[in-house]
């Protein structure tokens, strides 16, 4: 547990460096040129995206994949964890 958070504040704090040292200027103000964010929407509907997207993981099989892996990764856990 402990290397996991380890590992997501270094994600962080790797990512915040990133984005500051990449878009304050010499003047500590915001630049205008925040491209990164900007985004073309050409579908906005968010919840039939949604359910399309899940309606193609029932039915590629992807969700006994994820069940399957779940249940033997809980088995191996359990399996080689000491106490």
């Amino acid at each position: 547990m402990k290397l996991w958070s380890l590992l997501g504040g270094f994600t962080i704090s790797l990512w915040t460096t990133i984005l500051l040292s990449n878009t304050v200027n010499a003047q500590n103000r915001i630049p205008v040129n925040w491209t990164v964010l900007a985004q073309n929407v050409t579908d906005p509907d968010l919840l039939g995206q949604i359910q399309k997207a899940w309606n193609n993981f029932v039915e590629t099989g992807q969700i006994w994949a994820l069940l399957i892996g779940l249940v033997i990764g809980y088995l191996i856990r359990n399996l080689t964890s000491y106490g």
